[in-house]
């Protein structure tokens, strides 16, 4: 009996304190019981609002970075950005010549500025310079007018600025638009002259070791009195199997003796 009357107690005391911790919960669970009845309330008053609208399909995390990638290569493709606030830039064939000249020498350059060098060479290889009334001085001088001060490269706006003066000088009896014209179709689709570039340069000491008849020794063995190589015959000792010894100067006149021509024999 005294037993079971500890063991009384002790489940009294248990259910005691079950009791109160659900008595501490209880305040939570209302509360918590509260707000999601809220919730459901502001969901039927939105459904009510917009019936057609209907909860988002989870997709997974590898789709929605994928997605985010492709727009974003759209939009860098097109010149837009994310929000659409600016308008798609198309490549005109005036920026793809100034791009070409841009990067022409330099493995470093992004093709949006330009080198007075190149500005240079546009000008000479598209025939802007003239001579006579565009000269390469009107070329520097307009390109130092153009470009900011502290800067030594112009970007494509300068450019068409830098244009507009020497078209202006190249046709004077033009107006200004006209002759902006002019100029920008002598340069649109071209693109840096580079023939002739690697050409060598003759100087006295190559003539001197490539000239064929001052060589001695084995290497004169090696070419002919033209001057042009014997080929294998200049590098390896050929053996001679046809049975004549060295220096006989009638080879072959023998067959020439024996063979005699056949002459038909009457019957």
């Amino acid at each position: 009996m005294r037993h079971v009357h500890g063991w009384s107690a002790s489940t009294k005391r248990k259910l005691k304190s079950d009791n109160a911790s659900a008595a501490q919960r209880e305040p939570h669970s209302c509360t918590s019981m509260a707000d999601h009845k809220d919730n459901i309330d502001d969901f039927k008053v939105q459904t009510a609002k917009h019936p057609n609208m209907g909860p988002a399909p989870l997709r997974p995390h590898s789709e929605q970075s994928r997605d985010r990638a492709s727009k974003r290569l759209s939009t860098e493709s097109n010149g837009t950005s994310e929000g659409g606030s600016s308008t798609p830039v198309e490549v005109t064939a005036l920026e793809e010549s100034f791009r070409r000249f841009a990067i022409h020498g330099d493995t470093r350059a992004t093709g949006k500025e330009m080198h007075g060098k190149n500005w240079s060479k546009l000008c000479k290889d598209c025939g802007v310079i003239d001579g006579k009334n565009v000269t390469l001085t009107d070329v520097d001088i307009v390109f130092s007018k153009v470009k900011k001060k502290s800067s030594r490269t112009i970007v494509f706006d300068e450019f068409k600025v830098a244009l507009g003066e020497l078209a202006r000088k190249k046709y004077k009896e033009k107006p200004g638009e006209e002759a902006e014209a002019e100029v920008f179709k002598l340069i649109e689709g071209k693109g840096p002259i580079i023939a002739g570039v690697t050409r060598a340069v003759a100087s006295p000491t190559v003539s001197r070791l490539t000239d064929t008849t001052k060589f001695t020794g084995s290497h004169k063995e090696r070419f002919d009195d033209t001057g042009r190589g014997k080929g294998k015959a200049g590098r390896v000792d050929i053996v001679d199997t046809s049975g004549y010894v060295s220096g006989y100067k009638h080879q072959g006149s023998y067959e020439k003796k024996v063979t005699k021509p056949t002459v038909g024999k009457p019957m």
